[in-house]
């Protein structure tokens, strides 16, 4: 199973966005993670179509753009514009999940759907068909930093098993608290994309820190 590492640029310094991007590119990321945040679905606000823009004009890593947003269809023509490769909404967030994964695809970019920790599994089961990524979020999202959720990797495992189930070729990505031990365990679980922030940005060497979270979870590293 083919292992992905995806920087959140939410743990990046923004005085030096494009080194940080830099430095990131040249440790070996496969994707990069960009955070929205609206204030409203979750208690944050962060970044918008400018700063994937800033992010797109420094580096040709795909862009990974998670929308914690109510309305996320409002974005979806700003966000393809500016240079996003795949868009991940929130099941929570929206009752049209498969007209606006259908749009995302229109737009050209890869579609994905988030859930919640006390979300349950069985919301993916008509979409996942259509779907290029599922994400578990194993922290309740908003901000940077959390405590991992123990409770999550059984999700993790029963989404699994609904993409081996339904032959669905979605990648299983999980986001929050991932650093060299909750790697193990999630890939264990079945997931094969890991969203990682300050795990690599505050890493002396970024590159070491990325093979190591490649390694731990399963990847032979050459």
């Amino acid at each position: 199973m083919t292992v992905r590492i995806l920087p959140s640029i939410l743990s990046a310094d923004f005085a030096r966005l494009g080194e940080d991007v830099a430095r990131m590119e040249a440790g070996g990321a496969d994707w990069l993670h960009v955070d929205v945040m609206d204030g409203q679905f979750v208690p944050n606000l962060t970044f918008g179509a400018k700063v994937i823009e800033a992010v797109r004009s420094v580096t040709k890593l795909p862009l990974d753009v998670h929308m914690m947003v109510w309305q996320p269809e409002r974005y979806f023509d700003d966000f393809a514009a500016a240079g996003a490769s795949r868009m991940l909404i929130h099941a929570e967030a929206t009752p049209h999940l498969h007209r606006h994964v259908n749009r995302i695809k229109e737009l050209g970019c890869a579609a994905g759907v988030a859930i919640n920790p006390a979300t349950p599994v069985e919301v993916l089961v008509d979409i996942v068909q259509d779907l290029d990524t599922v994400l578990v979020m194993t922290v309740n999202p908003g901000f940077g930093g959390q405590q991992f959720i123990a409770h999550t990797v059984e999700k993790i495992c029963r989404t699994r098993e609904l993409l081996t189930r339904t032959k669905s070729r979605a990648v299983l990505e999980v986001d929050g608290g991932i650093n060299r031990e909750t790697i193990v365990t999630c890939y264990r679980a079945g997931a094969d994309t890991f969203v990682a922030g300050h795990a690599v940005f505050a890493a002396a060497d970024p590159r070491a820190e990325i093979g190591e979270l490649r390694r731990r979870a399963g990847e032979v590293v050459t």
